[in-house]
């Protein structure tokens, strides 16, 4: 019985009540508004998944349809076909695919599984289905066989047994090959499971067994008894017949080859040792590896070709898995980068007894797939042309875009096909089956990836398919460590110091801007030329901490923060600083100060054409203390401008000018008078907690099971950081006020003061490089393909932890005047600390008591908006803005001033003002956009594209930056709303009134995870990803549930990090470390999937049989034929027991092929097919009619004979 749950009752009724609420004054100017999206316009499936199969356990062809199968180790099937015609299906069980087997030009495969299980899908209709299962309850599967045009299965178990299904209705044969009858009977030990089962390519009567012993055995399927007998001292892993069928191979585990001739079941003809040492005495060679497989195949002009994978010598210790392709007296050792998991040769022909003509091998690794071309001198590999690298280094984030501007794909592709690799095979890619979709969908989709190493990768992800455009190195900025001894000692991540962690893109203008794990930005303009940077210019931005008072002794009167105003002055004392030499220290004695996390090159940069770099900025580290890592990140090419903010702060940017305009702590955003402003409150006054309560309480108190862990690790500096109040004194000091009249640092003793602080740097110093290190090992894990999942309660708080936690409470020291200098070839920009007036106090939100996780936790900064609108109630005009949220739901206004364009742009400063908060919420804050008095979304502003390399003509021409929408004219309206979701809720704000005039809870128990302004159906809504698995959207600017899915639980970390919205009702996520999963919640996509959806099965005719020639069609030489219905039909063998093996009928059906095959190309389809079939049976009635009037013709002129015959004759001469 389901257990009720009166939580989930109370959050949908408290869901239901607030879903739609509205201030009353506020209603009227959202009258006109009028919203066309609705419930049936949103539907959730998934479309289709690209990368390389996860774990991928055994793979089969079918030569005639060329098509290529995968099987996984969680129960997957991967098909492809030509490029751009890949398939995925999931069996239920998710048990390993041990075995796959076409039903060659069928249209169907069988997959036999770990958990015994065999089941036939149906892959005429474009989302396979399986037909029938069969369950074995008694024997474990250990191999299957299915001959060519045949439609019995043969299945080998760990007991030595062998069963017989019947494919067509999956009922096993009353007909068994038991072990005890296979092997000698004067054997006294079990030959072990069945390793292999094949025909006599000349005579299908005749099955070889192998069993894992090393015992083979010819069995006479119609005499029922064992015709030979091999016999070999080492166990046997594979078996291979010559197409004659006279003798067969055999791989063993000591690293040899046998060859066996049929006749002679004594001794083998033939042993070799292929990587064995041959001793110069005539002894035995020295054992080698086990060779795992083992394929032959013949040629008709020339030598065959025997490949196999394994059997290297026991003293290459270390050496990278190989494959080894012997043709005559030649041996190629072909090292691959990773181990094989199988291997198949491609032939000409799909008949055994016929010459193979192998033209290519098949390679299938734990983590890539190669094609390596026989019929070319060296053998060369295939180009893949399957999305298959998205693993080449473990993905960090992934953003996609819809609907992008139509140049952009081409540009992209342009520069990046001048990065493709040389010495490809010169052949077409051999794997071609299938046909591509016949979907309507044109629009251009880019999925933009960024990976641990510091590469990021643009993908054209059109029409539901995935092809690579460009790959951009962003360590190429950066100088390497050449060895562990010359790793730097200011790293702050031990693995990885390139990895992206968050990027931003403008497609208009194609600037890009990336942030890595080392707290580096880096700017990117694209350009069709290369050029070379003799000098890469370098920002570096000094983000300092101060300590708060929180568990000092200091008494402190409250000081009110004096916000920086662009161009002050800084005290003569730090305007000196700023002119002093970039020069950092670190030194032994002494902390590391001034120091970026990694060196920029100093040598000249030649780079190619695509993203260039055109701005390095880096956080150093302060007084011994490590930069923290980007949270959010922004860029705006129309203003020039760079925004990021991290636990710290905030800083701004102007690409153009290479200058640092504002660097403020995220308190300082806060104007004095601002009601949200987190003012200083007494622990004592114990209160409940209200309706806003922060981001640091408001889900995590609700999910202390996921966090318990790294909350601990949290707690733990804190709580030794407030027992530096030594005596009595300390647990009287954590209860107090910071403002109540205890000691500050600055007017006690200098000794004490310096002790404290020195702590305090001590453990923040060792708490942010474990958060970093964090981040850089969980990117690692999840690519190994032998690890365990990583424990998600742990996992989720360092990532979280990574964007808003700290063990101290701190603040920044902004920065106002910058300057540049040459040094070591890399023009640097150093910012000097600037004399603003800050806040020492410590401050929390004004709604919440203290509480542990409070004091853990930081305001960061968590998104960014640039945006046009009105930065105070006041404003009547549109001005520049930046819209800031953090993680405890407070959005903030900044003001922006801005020169006109052209030269005035480049030599007149920028200003910066902030207008306080505009609104809170619940949660962090994870997006912002702005909308329009008619609800249509005000996207940011952007310059047109144009070459950095171009001649000064050309830019003129297209810098012309898009105008501002104008203002609303309608009297008592405002003219925008802005639209704000964070973790807990969403709210529409109207401007410049600043009033809300909606709300919308949008989960109590969970918390979003990623939240988005999409495009959909002409209209805008909030899609939504959070933590429990549901997608949700909700419409604009009503906020009303559209939809409410329960999709997809979080059970991985890597879901969190890399689930992303886009417009026109497309998704996606990393659903394992190499595969893209592909989702839409359009109803509109969902009804024309099957349309667009490519086709595995095409009808192709089967090649004819290969002639027996008049010789052996006269002496019986050729192939053998068997009618095996007769030995295998119940008429002949009987029924199975019944519980040796369960039938499952499966939903793949025919009633349910044709529900899944609708659509117009289906309904063609099945016209042209019931046409052909219509057009077919009247041929053959017509054959049969002319027969029967042919018979007829007969008939009547025998019977005129005998008429005439016996015409006059009296009855007595009969």
């Amino acid at each position: 019985m389901k257990k009720f749950n009166i939580r989930k009752v109370l959050d949908g009724l408290t869901a239901s009540s607030s879903s739609a609420s509205a201030q009353p004054g506020a209603l009227r100017e959202n009258d006109a508004v009028q919203e066309t999206l609705q419930s049936e316009h949103f539907q959730l499936c998934k479309t289709v998944r690209h990368g390389f199969p996860y774990q991928p356990s055994s793979m089969a062809f079918d030569p005639v349809q060329k098509i290529l199968a995968f099987g996984t180790q969680n129960g997957a099937l991967r098909l492809f076909g030509r490029a751009g015609v890949e398939c995925y299906c999931q069996h239920e069980s998710g048990a390993a695919v041990i075995q796959l087997q076409f039903l060659i030009n069928e249209g169907a495969l069988v997959s036999a599984l770990a958990d015994d299980s065999i089941h036939l899908w149906n892959l005429r209709q474009k989302i396979p289905a399986i037909l029938h299962s069969l369950k074995f309850n008694r024997e474990r599967i250990t191999y299957c066989h299915l001959p060519f045009q045949s439609k019995w299965l043969y299945i080998g178990t760990e007991r030595g047994n062998i069963h017989i299904v019947n494919v067509e209705s999956f009922t096993l044969s009353g007909y068994v090959i038991m072990w005890n009858k296979a092997i000698e009977l004067s054997t006294k030990t079990h030959p072990g499971p069945v390793v292999h089962i094949s025909d006599n390519p000349m005579d299908e009567g005749k099955l070889l067994i192998g069993f894992e012993c090393g015992v083979v055995v010819l069995w006479d399927l119609k005499c029922k008894k064992a015709d030979y007998r091999y016999n070999h001292d080492e166990a046997i892993h594979s078996v291979a017949w010559h197409h004659e069928g006279k003798q067969f191979v055999c791989s063993h585990s000591d690293g040899t080859l046998t060859t066996w001739n049929v006749r002679a079941p004594a001794k083998p003809g033939q042993i070799i040792t292929p990587h064995g040492k041959q001793p110069k005495d005539g002894k035995k060679p020295e054992p080698c590896k086990p060779i795992l497989k083992v394929e032959y195949k013949t040629t008709r002009a020339g030598e065959p070709f025997m490949v196999l994978s394994g059997g290297l010598s026991y003293d290459t210790v270390g050496r990278r898995a190989c494959l080894t392709v012997m043709h005559g007296k030649s041996t190629a050792v072909l090292e691959m980068d990773y181990p094989i998991v199988d291997f198949l040769t491609l032939c000409e022909t799909p008949y055994p007894n016929d010459f193979q003509e192998p033209y290519a091998v098949v390679v299938l690794l734990e983590k890539d797939l190669v094609l390596i071309d026989l019929g070319q001198i060296g053998y060369p590999i295939f180009e893949n042309p399957y999305p298959l690298t998205i693993h080449e280094s473990p993905v960090t984030c992934c953003e996609y875009f819809a609907d992008c501007p139509a140049e952009l794909i081409p540009a992209l592709y342009s520069v990046g096909s001048r990065q493709k690799r040389q010495g490809y095979s010169k052949k077409e890619w051999p794997i071609s089956g299938g046909n591509w979709g016949q979907g309507t969908q044109s629009y251009p989709e880019i999925i933009i990836t960024g990976h641990a190493d510091g590469s990021i990768k643009f993908w054209d992800a059109s029409a539901l398919m995935l092809q690579v455009l460009y790959k951009l190195k962003t360590a190429k900025v950066f100088e390497r460590a050449r060895g562990k001894e010359e790793k730097s000692s200011t790293d702050i991540v031990e693995e990885d110091p390139f990895a992206i962690q968050t990027l931003s893109w403008c497609p208009e203008s194609r600037m890009l801007c990336v942030a890595g794990v080392s707290a580096h930005v880096i700017v990117y303009r694209f350009s069709k030329q290369e050029v070379t940077t003799e000098v890469v210019q370098l920002l570096e931005v000094r983000m300092q901490c101060e300590f708060s008072e929180v568990d000092s002794p200091d008494p402190g009167g409250e000081q009110t923060p004096t916000l920086p105003t662009p161009g002050a002055s800084s005290s003569p004392q730090e305007t000196e600083l700023s002119t002093q030499p970039s020069t950092g220290s670190n030194s032994s004695d002494g902390p590391r100060d001034n120091i970026p996390c990694l060196q920029v090159r100093s040598s000249p940069l030649k780079q190619s054409p695509g993203y260039q770099v055109e701005l390095v900025i880096q956080l150093v580290w302060v007084s011994g203390e490590p930069p923290q890592q980007i949270t959010s990140l922004a860029i705006n090419s129309s203003y020039g401008l760079v925004v990021f903010g991290n636990s710290n702060g905030l800083a701004v940017v102007d690409y153009l000018q290479k200058t640092l305009l504002l660097n403020m702590g995220t308190s300082e955003l806060y104007s004095p008078s601002d009601p949200y402003q987190r003012q200083p409150c007494s622990p004592r006054k114990a209160r409940q907690p209200s309706g806003d309560k922060p981001n640091g309480t408001s889900y995590m108190s609700r999910l202390s099971k996921l966090y318990t862990r790294s909350l601990k690790k949290l707690r733990s500096p804190h709580l030794r950081l407030s027992e530096s109040n030594d005596g009595a004194n300390a647990t009287e000091d954590r209860c107090k006020s910071p403002t109540s009249g205890s000691t500050s640092p600055y007017n006690s003793d200098d000794e004490r003061k310096q002790k404290f602080i020195e702590k305090v740097k001590f453990k923040s110093r060792r708490f942010s490089k474990t958060v970093a290190n964090d981040f850089a090992k969980m990117s690692r894990k999840i690519s190994s393909s032998s690890e365990q999942k990583p424990d998600l309660e742990e996992g989720f708080q360092r990532w979280r932890s990574l964007s808003c936690k700290k063990s101290i409470n701190c603040m920044n020291k902004g920065k106002a005047a910058s300057r540049m200098s040459q040094k070591a070839g890399v023009c640097r920009t150093k910012s000097a600390p600037d004399s603003y007036v800050k806040d020492n106090s410590f401050t929390r939100s004004r709604s919440s008591s203290v509480t542990s996780i409070e004091r853990e936790s930081r305001e960061a900064i968590s998104a960014f908006l640039f945006c046009e609108s009105f930065p105070r109630k006041t404003d009547s005009v549109l001005s520049p803005c930046l819209l800031v949220g953090t993680t405890q739901g407070s959005v903030m206004m900044v003001a922006l001033s801005l020169s006109p364009g052209g030269d005035n742009r480049l030599q007149q400063p920028v200003g910066i003002s902030s207008c306080g908060t505009l609104v809170r919420l619940k949660g962090g804050i994870l997006t912002m956009a702005l909308l329009d008095s008619t609800a249509t979304l005000l996207p940011p502003s952007y310059e047109p594209w144009y070459d950095p390399n171009a001649s000064d003509e050309e830019k003129e021409k297209s810098r012309r930056r898009r105008p501002a929408s104008p203002p609303s004219s309608q009297e008592g309206q405002d003219p925008q709303f802005a639209v704000l979701c964070s973790e807990k809720q969403a709210k529409v704000v109207a401007m410049p009134s600043q009033t809300r005039i909606y709300k919308h809870n949008i989960t109590e128990t969970s918390f979003v995870l990623r939240a988005d302004v999409v495009q959909m159906a002409g209209a805008n809504c909030i899609a939504c990803f959070c933590a429990n698995g549901h997608i949700m959207t909700l419409s604009l600017p009503s906020l009303r549930p559209l939809l409410d899915v329960n999709y997809l639980p979080l059970t991985d970390m890597r879901i969190a990090r890399t689930f992303c919205f886009s417009n026109l009702g497309q998704a996606l996520y990393l659903t394992s470390p190499t595969e893209i999963q592909r989702i839409t919640y359009s109803q509109e996509t969902c009804n024309n999937l099957q349309e667009m959806l490519s086709e595995l099965f095409t009808p192709v005719e089967t090649p004819e049989a290969p002639n027996r020639g008049f010789f052996k069609g006269l002496f019986g030489g050729g192939a053998q034929s068997l009618d095996r219905e007769d030995l295998f039909g119940e008429t002949a063998a009987g029924k199975a027991s019944r519980s040796l093996a369960q039938h499952i009928p499966g939903p793949g059906g025919m009633e349910g092929m044709k529900g899944a095959a609708s659509g117009v190309v289906g309904d063609l389809a099945r016209a042209r097919i019931a046409l052909d079939e219509r057009g077919q049976k009247l041929g053959e009635l017509d054959e049969r009619t002319a027969a029967m009037m042919a018979s007829a013709d007969s008939f009547s002129k025998h019977a005129h004979d005998m008429m005439l015959k016996y015409k006059d004759k009296k009855w007595y001469q009969l």
